[in-house]
């Protein structure tokens, strides 16, 4: 079961976020600061990180930035009242993963964590081979007999779900979703031209290739049958 940290003073408003996680079968600690927060993680294996920015002795950016600079990897979401534009370009400078601003849809909040620990297992697996190909998701790497290609990360990201999955249909939202995240502004054609990148970049290869399933998706295949 994932065990989420809820880093938020309001009282109300922290009680509620861990009684919604509950009930959706997450594990959910609460914390009143960052500070607090930090004493948990000492002896507590967190797997999410939902935090406030506005809180008293260590806000939510300061404590972003303190998990970063720690080593801390975990997903983290940033629930707040500050919407501009130059606080959101803050949090995601200093290693926040997503934002909300209050209020917020308790179900969104749900939707977004889910997306998130996806995103998160895709990541923590680290390396996986295909045939003789292999993918390093430390350094966005894809090694084929003797050859490396570096990818740009969503690219990378796109691939690595494809082929941990090898024949999975998956949905063009279930793609996006992971990938992009649950309110990107792409679209569909966004996809398809990194689908039209990636077949270009290893249409030689001999593994593996991806198809399109017409009406549904896309799946990695492997071309030795």
């Amino acid at each position: 079961m994932f065990q989420i940290l809820v880093v938020e003073d309001d009282k109300e408003l922290r009680d509620l976020f861990c009684t919604v996680l509950t009930d959706n079968g997450y594990t959910a600690v609460p914390a009143a600061d960052g500070l607090a927060a930090f004493d948990i993680l000492d002896n507590t294996n967190i797997d999410l990180v939902i935090s406030d920015i506005m809180m008293p002795r260590m806000d939510g950016f300061e404590l972003t930035k303190a998990l970063r600079e720690s080593g801390y990897t975990m997903p983290i979401l940033i629930i707040t009242a500050k919407e501009s534009a130059t606080d959101k370009r803050e949090g995601f400078r200093l290693g926040t993963d997503d934002y909300m601003v209050k209020p917020i849809d308790v179900n969104e909040m749900v939707w977004r964590v889910e997306a998130l620990l996806r995103r998160s297992q895709l990541v923590s697996q680290r390396k996986s081979k295909f045939g003789e190909t292999e993918f390093n998701c430390d350094t966005l790497t894809i090694s084929s007999h003797g050859e490396t290609t570096e990818l740009p990360q969503k690219e990378f990201y796109l691939l690595y779900k494809l082929i941990t999955s090898p024949n999975r249909i998956f949905t063009r939202r279930q793609i996006m979703d992971d990938v992009w995240g649950p309110d990107n502004e792409a679209d569909s054609h966004t996809l398809d031209v990194h689908i039209s990148r990636l077949r270009e970049r290893f249409k030689n290869n001999a593994d593996f290739e991806i198809v399109t399933v017409r009406g549904l998706g896309y799946k990695a295949v492997s071309r030795h049958g």
